[in-house]
């Protein structure tokens, strides 16, 4: 089939000839053409997106996309909450159950969050949109990563601890400090708020006195390491101080002298010194405290107060 021919009459020849369009001329109106193609899809688009506030399929499926990763990231937030909700619980026996058992420290809250304060760390996330809840996820995952660590370490140490509990039972001080079971002792004065015997206020009393005969021995509670051996004029006279590990000390004071040193080992039943009358006392007595985790607990709570003379004995026998 032929192309079709244009034809145009020229009125010199008085005749229909071959009309032939110059190639620059087809080509500049094509060209025209596309231009307008291209202009009417520009206003079509702009009509659709901005003047009826309609979307492009493409930027439709972008934006779902972009809503369900947000779900997803809500819900692992949701997660993150209810993990840092039970990594809380253990943290509280942690610091009030496991640790005090062996003596140890509580881990206080700013070191197990610790690096999460005042420098801004996701401000790289600021210029995404979703920021904020792109930030929280992360703040999220860092402190839970954190906490985990801690207390992962914290689980480490009373695991080694508990592994030595039969050297933690022989540190305890779970033995008289004297033999109270002899006619000769005494108990003179309770732990807790007292009349003091030399000014007549209520005042503190940090430990339980026992009263006896000077030149009475005095033996350690339980094993551990002597820290202290000194004398005080106004309070305690001649005394020592043991550090028994796990939170415990204890304090001998009013001796008459001491048969220790500072830096000496000893073991639970192992004589001390023998009483006295030094120091602000009003007669021979012993004033006995333990201290638990730096503060003064009733001694009276660590031995039994119903001993007879042979247990007592026997539990002074260093065992092998």
């Amino acid at each position: 089939m032929s192309k079709q021919r244009r034809y145009k009459f020229n009125p010199d020849t008085l005749a229909y000839e071959i009309h032939k369009i110059p190639i620059k001329a087809r080509f500049s109106k094509g060209f025209i053409l596309f231009l307008l193609s291209i202009a009417t899809s520009v206003g079509y688009y702009y009509l659709y997106t901005q003047y009826f506030s309609m979307e492009t399929p493409k930027l439709l499926s972008i934006k779902r996309s972009n809503d369900e990763l947000a779900n997803r990231l809500e819900l692992i937030n949701r997660r993150f909450e209810s993990a840092n909700r039970t990594l809380v619980t253990l943290q509280m026996r942690d610091n009030y159950v496991y640790r005090p058992i062996f003596g140890m420290e509580e881990i206080p809250q700013d070191v197990r969050n610790a690096g999460f304060g005042g420098v801004d760390r996701y401000s790289h996330l600021e210029n995404f949109e979703r920021s904020g809840i792109l930030s929280k996820t992360a703040f999220n995952l860092d402190l839970l990563y954190k906490k985990a660590y801690v207390q992962s370490r914290s689980f480490d140490d009373v695991s080694l601890l508990a592994k030595n509990a039969d050297e933690m039972t022989l540190c305890i001080p779970a033995i008289p400090p004297v033999n109270i079971a002899s006619s000769k002792i005494r108990y003179s004065s309770s732990f807790g708020y007292r009349r003091d015997p030399f000014h007549g206020d209520f005042r503190m009393h940090t430990g339980i006195d026992l009263s006896g005969p000077v030149g009475e021995p005095i033996f350690a509670t339980g094993n551990g390491k002597v820290i202290e051996v000194g004398y005080d004029f106004f309070g305690y006279g001649n005394f020592v101080l043991i550090d028994h590990g796990y939170g415990y000390k204890t304090r001998y004071a009013h001796l008459k002298n001491a048969s220790v040193t500072i830096g000496r080992v000893v073991r639970r039943g192992e004589e001390l010194g023998i009483m006295g009358n030094t120091g602000r006392s009003k007669g021979p007595h012993l004033h006995y405290e333990v201290i638990y985790r730096n503060k003064p607990v009733n001694p009276q709570n660590y031995y039994n107060r119903d001993i007879n003379q042979e247990e007592f004995f026997n539990l002074l026998t260093p065992k092998s």
